[in-house]
């Protein structure tokens, strides 16, 4: 027979109502109450009805994660799996549930979201990336309902965010190819509707001009963010009369694509073309030949966004928080010379 709130009053000596305040985390229990509340619990091995506690509190326990991409971008993207493990590992730590949402992106997303809002499904959103004019992020605004975004928003005062640092990543990785005496640089990316990709590119721009570099229209490639993708933009780069002789891509499966489409044309990474990718995902060290790659700490950028939302959610924060992570150039033999 199942054990019920009431036998766990009987053996703790207290009224049911206390166990009641205890599992809702009321301030006013004293501690030694609710150690000896949890003891019992335990040791009777009983578990909160979840439903009736949500229904109880108005509270879901419940964070919603807002998959930005196709089916195909999450799941093949390392990204996405790393984020999710640091958002889970969070949420775990603080007692909650994680509920994934994954949709095809623009108004279907949107809708998504409105939903999760509405139905009171979640206490709170996570959304996964942001985009210019994200109609999404001004809907939560108006509706003052806690959210955070990995990744800076276009309007970034009076939202919470967890972000690198994009421009000086895209910056660091443009200019050490610069560096290396690299004249002919390509950039590789996605929709410029996504803010990181804008600031990637922001920063390798500002990289040439700093190692005195002429941007050329035809060094720039624009694709879906997976292998194929990349792949795509670098036959496209090796299509200009001028083809650049190092290439920065903004995630490091179009960097493998790219790589791919390389030797497809019989030559050599780095000796006829080097190239840098991003997020330096597990499988960059395995390629042939390794990739280099701007390593953002993905599992940080989840952890921490898990940690800010849970934050307003409890109330122990009412600032927006702003949380700038670190980027580190990791350097392999696809860039040629691997030393700074």
């Amino acid at each position: 027979m199942a054990v019920t709130i009431k036998d766990v009053a009987k053996a703790a000596g207290v009224d049911p109502s206390t166990v009641s305040r205890v599992i809702a985390g009321h301030p006013r229990i004293s501690g030694k109450t609710k150690e000896k509340v949890l003891m019992v619990m335990a040791e009777l091995e009983y578990h909160p009805n979840a439903i009736a506690r949500s229904l109880a509190n108005r509270s879901t326990r419940t964070i919603g994660v807002v998959m930005p991409s196709e089916m195909e971008q999450v799941f093949v993207n390392p990204f996405f799996t790393e984020v999710m493990r640091g958002i889970g590992v969070s949420a775990f730590k603080r007692g909650y549930y994680v509920l994934l949402s994954t949709w095809g992106g623009g108004e279907d997303e949107y809708k998504a979201t409105q939903r999760l809002v509405d139905e009171k499904r979640v206490d709170g959103l996570i959304l996964l990336t942001s985009r210019v004019g994200d109609k999404t992020i001004e809907s939560l605004k108006k509706k003052r309902f806690p959210f955070v975004v990995v990744g800076k928003p276009a309007k970034m005062e009076d939202v919470s965010w967890v972000d690198n640092d994009n421009v000086e990543a895209g910056y660091a990785a443009a200019d050490y190819l610069a560096r290396q005496g690299h004249t002919k640089i390509g950039f590789i990316g996605g929709a410029f509707s996504y803010v990181f990709i804008c600031e990637r590119f922001k920063g390798y721009k500002k990289a040439l001009d700093a190692n005195g570099l002429v941007f050329r229209k035809e060094h720039l490639g624009v694709d879906e963010l997976l292998e194929d993708g990349g792949r795509r933009a670098m036959e496209k780069l090796l299509q200009a009369s001028d083809r650049p002789t190092a290439v920065v891509t903004a995630d490091d499966l179009m960097a493998f694509g790219a790589v791919r489409c390389i030797k497809e044309a019989g030559m050599r990474v780095p000796e006829d073309i080097a190239v840098i990718g991003f997020n330096d995902t597990p499988l960059a060290r395995y390629m042939d030949p390794p990739i280099s790659s701007v390593e953002i700490f993905v599992f940080d950028l989840g952890y921490h966004a898990g940690e800010v939302l849970i934050d307003q959610l409890e109330g122990s924060d009412g600032h927006k928080k702003h949380i700038m992570i670190p980027t580190r150039l990791v350097l392999r033999q696809s860039s040629g010379i691997t030393h700074l």
